[in-house]
């Protein structure tokens, strides 16, 4: 049987709502979407993922995209089979939309697949991504050192040059793209965008199977990051056999370890509904700097952003 490959793909931003989007789509009958975000496109950008890189003896260890690897190509594959036989096969990584290299790739592996991006108000957004980086231990410092430290924080809530290129290399009535607080003012309505564009029956979106991600936040960030810190070395290893693609003795060890320290160590803390609030003068450098790097943005996606997104002007 001939490899089956995405005939959609949900390629960001991250901590916009997407994996609310893929829990909803999952459960459409003609549809059928891995588990989790697989990345293929992307895994050896080391600006999107810096953390799918390694070092051993020196030499750099990292994923060997080229299209002519065909291992890795087999693994991707891999994670579609099981829905072989569905009309859809769709799958989400959410940072296909702000890689440099993914769209290209995309266009010359899946040259008529549609794609949906879902944005957010940007401000929001970064501090968003900035949590969840706290919570999975993936860094050791605040906020306002993080904008500067942690590069995909700002690249993540800069949409504009990133979309228009996905416009400009699939042509718009390709590209799909879901406003976050459109998506949680009415997920039908959203829902029912998302299905006409990828050509399949409408469903019905209820409320108690609406919303997927329920989160939690640590109750002390100092006491959370000092987490982080002791455990960077086990966090480290979340992405290293990425598509089951490693071999070796000490993998299984590595994914135990992992494994052990989410479900025992790292949630002791994350006991709060709600983060902090951000700094006012941070969120103000933020909602000038960001409206700057989507300057137009409003204009492509024909909508006044200024009147959804408090403080963003562009």
């Amino acid at each position: 049987m001939a490899n089956r490959f995405p005939d959609f793909i949900i390629g960001g931003a991250p901590k916009c709502g997407t994996t609310s989007l893929h829990f909803i789509l999952n459960q459409h009958p003609a549809i059928g979407l891995p588990d989790e975000e697989i990345h293929y496109f992307d895994a050896d950008d080391p600006v999107t993922h810096p953390d799918f890189f390694f070092h051993k003896d020196g030499e750099l260890i990292h994923y060997d995209n080229r299209a002519e690897n065909g291992e890795l190509l087999s693994h991707y594959a891999a994670c579609f089979a099981p829905f072989a036989d569905l009309p859809l096969v769709g799958e989400d990584s959410t940072t296909y939309l702000f890689s440099e290299v993914a769209p290209v790739r995309i266009r010359d592996r899946l040259p008529e697949v549609r794609l949906v991006f879902m944005l957010r108000n940007p401000v929001a957004r970064a501090y968003s991504q900035y949590w969840h980086m706290v919570k999975s231990g993936r860094t050791i410092c605040t906020f306002e050192q993080a904008i500067h430290t942690h590069l995909a924080i700002i690249l993540g809530s800069t949409y504009l040059p990133h979309l228009k290129r996905y416009y400009d290399i699939f042509g718009s009535d390709r590209v799909k793209v879901v406003l976050f607080e459109d998506f949680i003012a009415n997920n039908q309505a959203a829902i029912d965008g998302v299905t006409d564009f990828l050509g399949t029956s409408r469903m019905e979106v209820r409320d108690e199977a609406s919303w997927f991600n329920k989160t939690y936040y640590p109750t002390s960030l100092t006491g959370q990051l000092a987490l982080n810190r002791v455990g960077r070395k086990v966090v480290a290893w979340r992405y290293g056999n990425h598509l089951g693609s490693r071999r070796g003795p000490g993998v299984g060890l590595r994914q135990k370890l992992h494994h052990l320290w989410f479900t025992r160590v790292n949630k002791i803390l994350l006991k709060a509904e709600r983060p902090p609030p951000m700094r006012e003068s941070t969120r103000d450098y933020l909602s000038d700097h960001l409206s700057r790097r989507n300057d137009g943005l409003s204009e492509l996606l024909g909508r006044d952003l200024a009147a959804l997104w408090p403080g963003f002007d562009g």
